[in-house]
């Protein structure tokens, strides 16, 4: 008899995230190191570099160990195709620590299968709109935040006091405007777009620039 192998797959989205909690998990299930696979990156789909070369290793000897259900993926449909390609296609076993109802080693009748489908359906359905909430609520957010005055991003570059002195000598032509730029210690295409949006503002005392 083929002996069985375990295999463990992780995920975390991001790289400030910690793996800790999911290897601790696959350490107590009994995984080796080498059969522990990572990915550092979004759940949004399973183009990731190590999940495929797990993926090439799983065969009907073989159990795939995941913590929790979206550790392997949060896209609805594509998280069922990869359940059905792991488990009839491979012929290999999954269990997902934490939702001990989702072990394809249990019950390997008709209804024990039946059961795990609906819950696997139902879960990453739920963590496919959650998924999308969290990114609607963002949006509505950072919605409500610009209606606010507040701004994203790095904070404007600043200017010196002298700046309308500087822009003014660039418009005399007395120095270019890769001279003035550098007196304002700024790009040149900032100290136009800073000059363009004072004289715009009012704030400046100086006819129309051109940018020469």
């Amino acid at each position: 008899m083929e002996q069985t192998k375990k295999y463990g797959y992780i995920r975390v989205s991001t790289r400030e995230q910690n793996e800790d909690r999911q290897k601790i998990a696959m350490k107590e299930a009994g995984i080796s190191d080498r059969h522990i696979f990572m990915d550092k990156q979004s759940g949004k789909d399973f183009e990731r570099p190590k999940y495929k070369e797990l993926l090439g290793k799983l065969d009907s000897s073989s159990i795939l160990f995941v913590k929790s259900i979206d550790r392997l993926g949060r896209n609805y449909a594509d998280l069922n195709e990869q359940w059905r390609i792991i488990t009839k296609e491979k012929g290999a076993d999954i269990v997902v620590i934490d939702m001990p109802i989702l072990d394809t080693r249990r019950e390997k009748n008709l209804m024990g299968t039946f059961l795990s489908d609906i819950v696997l359906a139902l879960l990453s359905y739920v963590a496919e709109n959650e998924r999308a909430s969290i990114k609607q609520r963002q949006a509505e957010g950072i919605a409500a935040a610009k209606e606010k005055g507040i701004r994203f991003g790095r904070p404007p570059a600043p200017v010196p006091e002298n700046f309308e002195m500087i822009c003014q000598r660039w418009k005399n032509r007395e120095i270019t405007l890769r001279q003035a730029a550098k007196l304002c210690r700024l790009p040149s295409s900032t100290f136009f777009d800073k000059a363009k949006r004072m004289e715009r503002s009012g704030e400046a005392h100086f006819l129309t620039f051109e940018k020469v």
